[in-house]
């Protein structure tokens, strides 16, 4: 199911989001692609030698081709054998056969292994992505991280089976035809070898320029999808403020690198077949004046002239492959760099080993911070001391400027973020002790921005719950009041939500929180929930967290005051601590931070 526009917002106030970072080492690169590839080295290996034997095959025909010249030519005075003509020619079409279905099998493992392989990294990038921290992608675009799953594996996935087979049947065939080179007259073959040594030195060359480009140009790449995907998923902020200049000169600053990356790559790597072409033809031409002169000398057969001709197509043909399979396994080390670079990020810690569990159903509600330390960067702290306890069934809300650690300490709650030091303590049970997961379990958010996936009215509502009746969704929705507005829809729990649904924000509000009906869990958490709402919908919107705040202890993140009023306790954060506690009453009788806060909201 896809997410909808309005994804789920990350809480906290993490370090920015870096572009991506350029690759750096081609050797382990391919060490971590051999590893990934493990399971496929031995069908892989049987599609190399596939391909070394079709090359092995079409070595062997230009010395046959030899024969049959020299039977025809011999024959021309004195009589054709025709049946050693059909028994050559007989042979050569089999080899002939063979080859190409050598060549077919192996190409067909290929494809089937390199399709196989990028869906088995896709699989790999998916499990990852749900065991990366969350300081990572606060740390890296969403486009950058995209780019990887699709464009990097997609090249990795093209060169595997374009690129590998053709690069070893090329290799043989380029040995083989030394070989067979040197069998059939050395003086020809050192002929060809001398007029394409020039060619070996421009493509070492070459390779060696363009290789840097290739590499900046996946990094491009990877901060042009960055750019398009903020840009696209904040289109209307980008409407309203006129910023489309703005978005469009950076996607075109951009948009011009990944351009120039890609000239200059496509540029130096397009000079190496041309170069091959002209290295080809002259050693051909000199291979064609040296055996004309031995001929003439009587030193080799007029049929030895035409196997060699054959020979040094079969001698530079492969060059070209070679620089060809060369220009795209630099592709493939950029792309594949980028994604091994990606499934080896250090993973959130291993929990296995914790075995303390709390049951949902029988957890009390109690919560405590004890001394709790925490800075997104271990050299600057954020949260400094933060002491409080909180009773089963309170409502807490915690305010304070932009910027005080009031979701910070939401984010350290739901163990999105390891604390540095101190403790916090679900019903005595230290959340050291707990799994994530468990903890997750424990707790309904309801954020800022509502998260609505496309799919229906029913599947979003009991979301991660399949064993959900309509009955439980339906009484979930008139709890909140909402039901009159799924009821007019057609289809009712079965409407599809679309990307482009005109469903207000209100209504998005009170689905998420018919969501979090459902779940029924001992505590809650709304951040900033009413923040982006109308007056009249912002009473709906609090009617129906008043009831989801029954028998469950409470956290309410709020800048709107009036929201909190009724709280059991209101913490007052500045700067990571609590400088101020009490209900409405007392923080307002003490004229200190919190009634200057409140006041400055109803003046006038």
């Amino acid at each position: 199911m896809r997410n909808e526009k309005a994804r789920p917002q990350r809480m906290g106030h993490g370090p920015n989001r870096g572009s991506s970072e350029k690759p750096k080492d081609f050797k382990n690169a391919i060490k971590s692609m051999i590893k990934y590839l493990n399971k496929y080295i031995v069908i892989i290996v049987i599609a190399f030698i596939l391909a070394a034997l079709s090359s092995v095959l079409s070595i062997i025909g230009p010395n046959k081709l030899s024969d049959l010249t020299d039977v025809i030519t011999n024959g021309l005075l004195t009589g054709i054998n025709f049946d050693k003509v059909i028994s050559i020619g007989a042979f050569l079409l089999s080899i002939y056969l063979l080859s190409a279905a050598f060549s077919y099998i192996q190409n067909f493992i290929m494809v089937t292994v390199s399709n196989n392989f990028a869906r088995d990294l896709r699989n790999k990038i998916s499990v990852k992505i749900n065991s990366l921290p969350l300081k990572y992608f606060d740390s890296h675009s969403y486009g950058d991280i995209l780019s990887r799953v699709t464009n990097d594996v997609d090249t990795i996935n093209f060169s595997m089976h374009q690129s590998l087979g053709t690069l070893v049947a090329a290799t043989t065939l380029f040995i083989g035809s030394i070989i067979m080179m040197f069998v059939t007259n050395w003086i020809l073959a050192i002929t060809a070898i001398v007029a394409s040594l020039i060619g070996f030195a421009f493509m070492f060359l070459i390779l060696g320029k363009s290789q840097k480009y290739f590499d900046q140009r996946q990094v491009q790449l990877g901060n042009l999808n960055g750019h398009i995907e903020e840009i696209y998923s904040s289109h209307n902020v980008v409407k309203a403020y006129n910023g489309n200049k703005d978005a469009s000169d950076e996607f075109d600053k951009l948009n011009t690198n990944v351009f120039t990356c890609d000239r200059m790559s496509q540029f130096l790597s397009g000079l190496m077949q041309p170069i091959m072409q002209f290295i080809g033809n002259f050693g051909y031409v000199a291979v064609c004046v040296v055996g004309a002169i031995l001929t003439m000398n009587g030193q080799i057969s007029f049929g030895v002239i035409v196997a060699f001709m054959i020979y040094v197509r079969l001698f530079t043909n492969p060059l070209s492959q070679i620089a060809q399979g060369m220009t795209s396994l630099q592709s493939t080390a950029a792309a594949s760099e980028r994604v091994f670079e990606f499934l080896e990020e250090k993973e959130m810690e291993d929990e296995s080993s914790l075995v303390k569990h709390l049951d949902s159903s029988k957890v009390k509600g109690s919560i405590e911070f004890k001394h709790v330390k925490f800075g997104y960067n271990k050299d600057k702290i954020i949260i400094k001391d933060f002491n409080c306890k909180v009773n089963p069934g309170e409502k807490i809300a915690i305010v304070g400027p932009t910027g005080a650690g009031k979701t910070t300490m939401v984010n350290l709650l739901m163990k999105f973020y390891n604390i540095n030091d101190g403790d916090i303590l679900i019903d005595g049970v230290s959340v050291k002790d707990l799994t994530r997961e468990n903890i997750h379990d424990l707790f309904i958010m309801v954020l800022q921005d509502t998260w609505l996936f496309n799919g229906t009215i029913r599947d979003n509502i009991r979301y991660n719950k399949d064993h959900v009746s309509d009955e439980s969704i339906m009484e979930a929705l008139k709890t909140v009041g909402v039901d009159h507005f799924v009821k007019s829809l057609p289809g009712v729990l079965n409407y599809e939500i679309a990307d482009n649904e005109s469903i207000s924000a209100g209504q998005k509000q009170l689905l998420t929180i018919a969501r979090g009906m459902i779940k029924d869990a001992p505590f809650l958490i709304l951040d900033e929930a009413t923040s982006s709402v109308d007056t009249r919908t912002e009473e709906l919107v609090q009617k129906a967290m008043d009831k989801l705040t029954e028998g469950r202890t409470s956290f309410i993140i709020a800048h709107r005051l009036s929201t909190i009023k009724n709280a059991d306790l209101i913490l007052v954060m500045n700067e990571g601590n609590i400088i101020e506690q009490g209900n409405h009453e007392e923080l307002m009788k003490k004229n200190g931070f919190y009634a200057e806060l409140y006041n400055s909201q109803f003046q006038n």
